[in-house]
């Protein structure tokens, strides 16, 4: 394979792991009958956003690059406000 079509393939393989974060939080809304974003929406949206950093880097696309690099920052804190939400629920309540 050379190495123009292999960067097309990490780069289509980038926007197919950020897409499917839509599919995955649809099929849990529908599953719940409400507007969920599942912990795996942030995970996915994470490996997308890094594949096509990756690849928008490879490309010199300083637009496209600042982008993908602020939506990383954005779904890393994302994901650990959920820890910090998930780790205060874990801790017993004080009644006082």
């Amino acid at each position: 394979m050379d190495e123009d079509l292999w960067w097309l393939v990490i780069g289509f393989g980038g926007q197919a792991l950020f897409m499917a974060r839509f599919v995955i939080q649809w099929f849990v809304s529908e599953r719940q009958h409400r507007s969920v974003i599942p912990v795996s929406f942030w995970y996915f949206s994470i490996l997308g956003a890094v594949v096509l950093l990756v690849y928008a880097l490879h490309r010199r696309d300083p637009v496209f690059s600042a982008g993908q690099l602020l939506g990383v920052l954005i779904y890393l804190r994302n994901l650990h406000l959920v820890r910090l939400e998930r780790a205060g629920a874990r801790q017993p309540q004080n009644s006082s």
